[in-house]
């Protein structure tokens, strides 16, 4: 049974972590506006929840055939204890302690032997040392019960500790008449075969952020009816059995202690009161404008979608859009419905939205091909290609060899709004030459091919001047090579 017990405690840990990791599963926050996710994990968390504790005071046997305190005086042992605790909640944690202590007892025998009197057969004392490693559970009864009040700052807090545990320990006994009653030295050593439980309560004062002081008094329970130097069989030594054979020998520890609290967050979450923290949560909301602003920034384009998350400021007027503040383009052919003369039949941007008819100036360029000739950007303050622009001026090579030989492309480079006028238009001219230079190299006519470095007046997103008014995607798009067809 003994054995059952102590198994179950050592599981509960995993239980309470299962409980947690369960609840973290859906805990994501997500940022306003953005697809991004705070992940919960130790990055995370608040609050410090490891501890090392460390504490020493008295010990004395209370129920035991010898005892610390009886006619024959008071006897103090002590206990020291060092603990490393692991808090679960603001309510409840973990302590794995080890303790190591000395009680000293006595019994004046003779009263129960043989109807003899106690001046006959003397005193007996006896030392008791022991050593305990045990599980606690950590009970935090200020958080459990506190009154909410959003007043009640505190320094104070009582907390309840039971657990079970090993023990190992030896003692001496010495009696005034050895030839009738024997002296003994016995050892029980550290280990699964002798079980122990305690339970007691302490009071804590948080000191500083890394810093508490407990005042903690324990009852240990030996299970055990030799730990105090008698318990041998009643029948054999009758003195050393004055309560009952195979009754435990019980203690009692009161001891001074620090904690450290350990981690890198100013906050310790035994000292972290929830109940109020909800309520200061609710007080703020209440205390809150109930005025809403809608459309801080306003809508520039009168589109209907504000400013705040409007992906273009600049929608024509009349034009139809979506949630994002975009306009509409059933066909996805590049041209927005308002101006596409087919709105269901993709065509070209330089036919309004409609497929070329005349052989003679016909480009082999449709909704399928079309996306190899956008999206060609370039990183800030550069006029080299990058990695995926390359891939699809490679697709684009070969759509150009293969149309039209007649046909003449505007090769229209742009920058974004940093830097002046004059160094914009010149970087314009060498991206614009280096989509030109990479393209003849694949095998395209030049003569189909006229470079047209704008600068920073041919912007996509003219809402961006200067550059910090934007987010980076809205910049990168300015940085940008487009073509188009002259006529």
């Amino acid at each position: 049974m003994k054995l059952g017990l102590f198994t179950l405690m050592l599981s509960l840990p995993g239980l309470f972590y299962a409980q947690d990791n369960k609840g973290s599963s859906s805990a994501n926050t997500f940022t306003s506006g953005s697809a991004k996710v705070e992940k919960f994990d130790n990055n995370a968390r608040r609050f410090n929840d490891w501890s090392i504790s460390l504490g020493g005071g008295t010990a004395f046997l209370h129920h035991s055939d010898l005892t610390s305190f009886n006619n024959d005086g008071k006897h103090f042992g002590w206990n020291a204890y060092v603990e490393l605790g692991k808090q679960l909640s603001d309510k409840f944690g973990f302590l794995l302690q080890y303790q190591k202590g000395e009680t000293k007892q006595t019994a004046r025998l003779g009263d129960n032997v043989w109807g003899a009197s106690p001046l006959v057969h003397g005193l007996a004392t006896a030392t008791t040392k022991y050593d305990q490693i045990s599980l606690l559970g950590d009970f935090n009864f200020s958080n459990l019960f506190r009154r909410i009040d959003n007043n009640s700052p505190f320094r104070w807090a009582l907390h309840g500790y039971a657990g079970v545990g090993l023990q190992g320990y030896s003692y001496s006994r010495r009696d005034e008449h050895p030839e009738k009653f024997a002296n003994k030295d016995f050892t029980q050593k550290l280990g699964i075969q002798s079980f122990f439980y305690q339970g007691g309560l302490g009071l804590k004062y948080n000191l500083s952020k890394r810093i508490d002081l407990e005042g903690r008094a324990m009852y240990i329970i030996t299970g055990d009816d030799e730990f105090d130097g008698g318990g041998e069989d009643v029948k054999e030594w009758p003195g050393y059995n004055q309560i009952l054979k195979n009754s435990s020998d019980n203690l009692v520890t009161v001891n001074l202690g620090i904690t450290f609290k350990l981690g890198k967050h100013t906050e310790h979450l035994a000292w972290y009161d929830s109940n109020n923290a909800a309520l200061d949560k609710l007080s703020a909301l209440a205390s809150r404008s109930s005025d809403l602003v809608v459309c801080e920034k306003g809508d520039a384009d009168n589109d209907g979608v504000c400013d705040d998350w409007d992906r273009e400021l600049n929608t024509p007027i009349g034009a139809r859009v979506d949630g994002s503040g975009k306009a509409l383009d059933m066909d996805f052919d590049g041209v927005i419905d308002l101006t596409d003369k087919c709105v269901t039949v993709p065509g070209l941007v330089e036919n309004y939205g409609c497929p070329y008819i005349d052989e003679s100036t016909l480009v082999i360029v449709d909704e399928n091909t079309k996306k190899f000739f956008e999206g060609i950007v370039f990183d800030l303050d550069k006029a080299t290609l990058t990695q995926k622009s390359i891939e699809k001026l490679d697709i684009a090579a070969k759509i150009l060899s293969k149309s039209n030989k007649n046909a003449r492309y505007l090769v229209i480079a742009a920058t974004d709004t940093r830097a002046s006028d004059s160094y914009n238009l010149e970087l314009s001219n060498r991206r614009a030459q280096a989509v030109i230079k990479y393209l003849v190299s694949k095998g395209v006519n030049p003569n189909m091919l006229i470079g047209d470095g704008r600068g920073e007046k041919d912007l996509k997103y003219p809402e961006c001047k200067p550059a910090t008014k934007c987010p980076e995607w809205k910049n990168e798009a300015n940085r940008r090579v487009y073509f188009e067809l002259i006529k």
